[in-house]
């Protein structure tokens, strides 16, 4: 895999830290096991939690026998629906910041929605007695037969997609029937996307404690503030009495945004036993109780004239959801911003099944809309006998429509040429199982990547030592993707004070409020707030220096700068730690507060993306395998290509899971059959093909003022489609059903 970055930073800007490729400084720790995941977490009197799961998708639970699994060693209580506190809902409003993965209460009612549900919680004095009692509790049920566990189900394949209409999801400029009705060419098809779970490296795990009135949970958590006030709400506590705690993550892409109900029980079996309760999920309990990314069904529509400018788009999708939780995936918004058309219309709609709710995934509603956006185009384009990358070079988007802004920044004419350049898109015959090698049939496909950049608010607090080292400190947390070291750069960058001598702290909720690690909003949220924070205590420390006997005294504050960790003015200097020692003062600190103003209002924020792949397929032995791919990604300045390399490269692999892979599987009892890693088929070393990536650095300062946009996601995007694309070129037959599968190419 390679990665370079272009377009060197502006001459005004220094060259200190930041744009510079730089090792996590998370990684000895995490290379020598010194970082403290949650499940590593064990403090005295320790005990240990296991679920109970239901065996049925949908009906009531009418008993429970508990008299065995109560007298197995170890045993000291099982909560259900009749031995469990009485609880308050978390709002689940994620504006407020208390949104969870499923609002629905543990034991809430003995009404079951799916397989998997939570019915009972064992606690003994060992993980393995909590699980062998876990296995003696009898549960009886009233079973539903009406259950409905597949969204496919209830689609006839022609006309209006099933499902209920979502309130505020439809959106429109122009009149897009009437545009179609007129349209010389037109195009009407139907696209899916299987279900995918995260299937991550680190299980879910919740340790709680509580100390009198306070609760500490330690949890594997993208958003340890959000879970604060989550159960600052359900336990009727202030915020301050409760602290949510995760250092370190072994990934989540989304399945750890929001808390699940096994927190809640964690923390109550530790309230009611007095002792700290540890909890970690089996690999087949993370399948059915902490989301996925849902089954979707698209209709795209298109109108156009002979020359390939859109005159029409329809985009309507269709997701599934749950009886315990909402989830909306939205999957055809996007469509409104990628392309000129001035007449779109796009819908979704909700299928309620009778499986967990459903949460965000990678790139949630954007990957799969995507796919069905840049699938429909390369058809389209084939309708037309024109190049697919002629066709969205005619139809590129000056302005966002949707809103009627302007673009902060828009490179995406530059990502394309780049990336074609480099792939040798030109080469490309566009006569289906043309070019060959050998064996091997070559296809090429290609599609663009987009997605939206965000920003919120965000604390920081920064202290400079009396030993030379700078604190920055911040309540979001890192999940693999460079935090920590990010946030070292710019401290770094903002000081002079080397990286090494940086303590980066994150992954506490008591400390000043960040974002969620998700929407690939970090980045552009947390640099401005660590940088404000650096600024607050620099200005006290220019009191303490141009105080009456001081270094820099009668020095003008604005004539001081700190350079290479000094206070400097004129011919003057001292450096920071010497000042500090001087005064008895072990540290002075600065605390900043952070947040979007007005400029969404005068701008549309999205970073873009093109990628190239090419397939190989062998009909002699039906092999089907990605080659190559190359990308060139747009997402302002890059802050450190070490890390954001990773970040796409990655999202790039996921994407060929979407595409070739991934899909879970159903009994008609609503019971996941793959689930485990080996059976859900992911993509793994041996199916990697050449990867060349190419991070443009235009800095977009109409967003922050580092210029940086968040890559998390954008990566994702456009690599199904563009696989589905290649897949057509070499065998010709449309696979509009994701993933590819050699029984879908071999029946096709």
């Amino acid at each position: 895999m390679t990665t370079e970055t272009r377009n060197p930073q502006r001459q005004d800007e220094t060259l200190n830290s930041i744009g510079i490729k730089k090792p996590r400084i998370d990684g000895i720790l995490k290379l020598t096991g010194g970082a403290d995941y949650a499940a590593d977490r064990n403090l005295p009197n320790q005990t240990y939690g296991y679920p109970v799961t239901s065996t049925i998708a949908s009906g009531e639970l009418t008993g429970l026998d508990l008299e065995e699994a109560l007298n197995m060693p170890g045993v000291l209580d099982i909560f259900h629906h009749d031995n469990f506190d009485r609880l308050s809902r978390s709002p689940n409003d994620f504006a407020a910041e208390n949104k969870v993965g499923e609002p629905r209460l543990p034991f809430e009612d003995n009404t079951i929605y799916y397989q998997g549900q939570y019915i009972a919680f064992v606690v003994a004095d060992t993980f393995e007695h909590a699980r062998a009692a876990s296995r003696k509790v009898r549960a009886h049920y009233r079973k539903n037969d009406e259950q409905l566990t597949d969204i496919a189900t209830l689609d006839s394949g022609e006309g209006e997609l099933p499902g209920e209409d979502v309130p505020g999801d439809a959106s429109s400029i122009g009149d897009a029937d009437t545009a179609y009705a007129g349209a010389a060419v037109k195009l009407d098809q139907r696209y899916s996307i299987a279900q995918e779970n995260h299937s991550v490296m680190e299980m879910h795990a919740s340790v709680a404690h509580w100390e009198n009135d306070r609760l500490t949970i330690y949890e594997s958590s993208q958003g340890v503030v959000f879970q604060r006030n989550a159960l600052s709400n359900i336990f009727g506590m202030p915020l301050e009495k409760v602290t949510v705690i995760s250092h370190f993550i072994g990934s989540g892409f989304g399945s750890k945004l929001f808390m699940w109900p096994h927190a809640v029980m964690t923390a109550v079996a530790a309230r009611r036993l007095g002792r700290p309760v540890k909890t970690v999920l089996t690999r087949q309990q993370e399948y059915l109780n902490t989301g996925y990314r849902p089954k979707s069904l698209q209709r795209v529509r298109i109108g156009a004239d002979q020359s390939g400018k859109l005159l029409s788009l329809h985009h309507d999708g269709c997701n599934e959801t749950s009886p315990a939780g909402l989830h909306d995936d939205t999957v055809s918004a996007s469509s409104m911003k990628m392309y000129h058309c001035e007449n779109v219309s796009a819908t979704n709609h909700l299928v309620t099944v009778n499986k967990c709710a459903p949460t965000s995934m990678r790139a949630p509603g954007e990957a799969s809309g995507n796919f069905a956006l840049e699938t429909a185009l390369d058809e389209l384009a084939i309708q037309l006998e024109m190049d697919p990358l002629e066709l969205r070079r005619r139809n590129f988007a000056e302005t966002d429509l949707s809103v009627q802004l302007p673009w902060s920044s828009n490179h995406l004419k530059e990502c394309w040429d780049n990336a074609a350049s480099r792939f040798g898109w030109d080469k490309r015959n566009p006569t289906p199982g043309a070019m060959k090698d050998g064996d091997e049939i070559v296809g090429y496909g290609m599609a663009t990547q987009s997605w939206e950049a965000m920003r919120q608010h965000c604390g920081a607090r920064v202290g400079f030592r009396d030993d030379g080292t700078l604190l920055v400190a911040c309540g979001t947390q890192d999940i693999g993707t460079g935090t920590y070291t990010i946030a070292a750069q710019t401290a770094s960058e903002r000081t002079g004070i080397p990286v090494e001598m940086i303590d980066v702290r994150l992954g506490d909720s008591s400390l000043p409020a960040g974002p969620l690690s998700g929407g690939s909003m970090a980045t552009a949220t947390v640099l401005p707030a660590v940088s404000a924070a650096v600024r607050e205590a620099v200005e006290k420390l220019k009191e303490l220096a141009t105080a009456e006997g001081g270094p820099l005294e009668n020095a003008e504050s604005d004539s001081i700068e700190i350079k290479d960790g000094r206070l400097v003015s004129g011919d003057r200097s001292i450096e920071v730690a010497e000042l500090l020692r001087q005064n008895r003062v072990g540290m002075i600190d600065g605390e900043a507060h952070t947040a979007p103003g007005d400029e969404k209002n005068q701008y549309s924020f999205r970073s873009w993306g093109a990628v190239f792949v090419e397939v190989r397929w062998d009909p002699g032995i039906s092999r089907l395998r990605v080659a190559r791919v190359v990308s060139t990604i747009d997402a302002g300045r890059i802050i450190n290509p070490l890390t954001a390399r990773n970040q796409i490269e990655g999202g790039i692999v996921m994407g060929l899971g979407m595409a070739m892979f991934e899909e879970t599987e159903y009994d008609p009892h609503g019971y996941p059959y793959n689930n485990n890693l080996a059976d859900y088929i992911v993509p793994v070393n041996a199916d990697m093909p050449q990867v060349e990536v190419e991070l443009l650095n235009h800095p977009d300062y109409l967003l922050n003022e580092f210029g940086a946009r968040g890559l998390g996601e954008i990566g994702l995007t456009g690599v199904a489609a563009a696989v589905s694309n290649a897949v057509y070129n070499a065998t010709g037959k449309r696979i509009r059903d994701m993933p590819v599968s050699i029984e879908k190419l071999l029946s096709a």
